[in-house]
């Protein structure tokens, strides 16, 4: 894909979507979005799995494709066309080098691991997407899920872990791949639409009451509609309003619940702790070819409280590392100082308040880039070979799983494919990969392929 793609890249991530947001008829305001999210037992529809598993997943989503070469499996002694500029460093674990725009992850490198060999087919952002998300591969429009996400397969099969909070989030909001398909509305992720990477208070707009509203007033106008309501009832004979007003009522649980308030309340958070992850400004290299990043780093931090509070998955969306043109310089000012330090906070914080033997980490793009530098001093997008990070659960650190060959282009040893990253994940969480689910009257499989990657156990 050209890098002038970059603008359209940045359009869509800006565009409001309020697909996943309902209109609240109990508030006549913005309300949270859970009323279709939480069809997940109708019909008797039961969740399997492990239901009295507390194991959550955070997934820092690269989006863009971050360089394997500038970051987590340099090749120094490759041509300089191959190697690039960075050098490389030493980390605690001997053995292991890691590219020396890293210096904070390197320190660290005894808490987490790498798997160097992961590879797939298709070079497009969408397509590769759903790949890593689904475990399948795309359909006509790769933006589109036609199998369901991780997220989503998670929602379905395990439900609630906190009553009080949605069990899927994703901040900001949705990336092609992460839907929920034929499992329904019921399992597609809650969007915080509001960005912690953005300027000022961080306040959910479905969080909010609209202006001169109280919860004393909400209560009056509820017991009003509820008589409405019971006159609707009467006059349905399909039980498709009884099964609505089910599920509104436990949106309406969750939004008046402080639980679900406090958790996604980012400015409970130390400010000592939220500089710790950084505060840097979003990153522009003022070229429309080139991309961006906000600050993701607030956005892992809310990812942390979610976890704490009780959702089993939460991605996060660290978008943008398609460095197609001057792609050591995006790396060098914007992406890895800001990746640096909030990753390894991420990792600390987890560690220190206990949560790391429950929540493993995945970061990860949809590909990594090409061997060879372009003539525009960036790389291109390269499914062939590319490497994933892990950490917590119960991966352990300091380890490095396949190897990629001398030019950082093809799987020297044990490659890997992004449904054995997939199955790995729903081992943590006692996800049943043998299980299927009806779409157009045939079953499909939760994973078509993959193991779990017991190297790193």
């Amino acid at each position: 894909m050209p890098a002038r793609t970059c603008h359209d890249f940045r359009t869509s991530l800006s565009r409001t979507d309020r697909r996943s947001f309902v209109k609240a008829g109990i508030l006549g305001t913005a309300g949270l979005s859970l009323g279709g999210l939480l069809r997940a037992q109708d019909h008797g529809d039961k969740p399997r799995g492990s239901l009295g598993s507390v194991n959550n997943v955070i997934i820092l989503w690269m989006r863009g494709g971050p360089s394997h070469h500038d970051m987590w499996d340099p090749k120094p002694d490759a041509p300089v066309e191959v190697r690039g500029e960075f050098g490389v460093m030493n980390t605690s674990v001997p053995g292991i080098r890691l590219s020396d725009m890293m210096p904070l992850s390197a320190k660290m490198m005894h808490k987490w691991s790498i798997v160097r060999s992961l590879h797939h087919h298709d070079a497009g952002h969408s397509a590769g997407d759903q790949i890593c998300f689904t475990g399948y591969n795309p359909g006509p429009d790769p933006s589109e899920n036609i199998y369901p996400s991780v997220g989503s397969v998670v929602s379905k099969q395990l439900g609630h872990l906190n009553p009080s909070m949605p069990p899927y989030v994703m901040i900001p909001r949705m990336n092609p791949g992460t839907g929920s398909a034929y499992l329904g509305v019921a399992h597609k992720p809650f969007e915080t639409q509001a960005d912690p990477a953005t300027v000022g208070p961080f306040k959910l707009p479905n969080f909010q009451l609209a202006s001169g509203v109280t919860l004393d007033q909400v209560g009056d106008r509820k017991t009003l509609l509820r008589d409405f309501d019971t006159m609707r009832r009467d006059a349905d004979r399909t039980g498709q309003v009884e099964a609505a007003d089910k599920f509104q009522a436990k949106a309406w649980e969750i939004l008046t619940s402080e639980a679900a308030r406090d958790a996604f309340d980012l400015d409970k958070e130390p400010m000592k702790l939220r500089e710790r992850y950084g505060f840097r400004p979003s990153y522009d290299p003022k070229a429309a070819n080139r991309c961006g990043a906000p600050n993701w780093a607030q956005r892992m931090i809310l990812a942390r409280r979610l976890v704490e509070a009780g959702v089993r998955l939460v991605t996060v969306d660290c978008r943008w590392w398609d460095t197609h043109v001057k792609g050591f310089e995006s790396l060098r000012d914007g992406f890895l100082p800001r990746w640096d330090q909030a990753f390894t906070a991420l990792i600390d914080d987890l560690d220190a308040r206990g949560l790391l033997e429950t929540t493993l980490v995945l970061a990860w793009g949809e590909f990594g880039r090409t061997p060879k530098v372009n003539n525009d001093a960036g790389r291109d997008h390269y499914p062939n070979v590319f490497s994933g990070v892990l950490a917590g659960g119960p991966v352990k650190g300091g380890r490095v799983v396949g190897e990629s060959d001398a030019l950082g282009a093809f799987p020297k040893t044990n490659p890997k494919t992004p449904q054995d990253v997939l199955a790995t994940v729903y081992k943590h969480l006692g996800v049943d990969t043998e299980a299927s689910y009806t779409s157009n009257g045939r079953p499909i499989a939760v994973l078509p392929s993959g193991r779990p990657i017991e190297e790193l156990f």
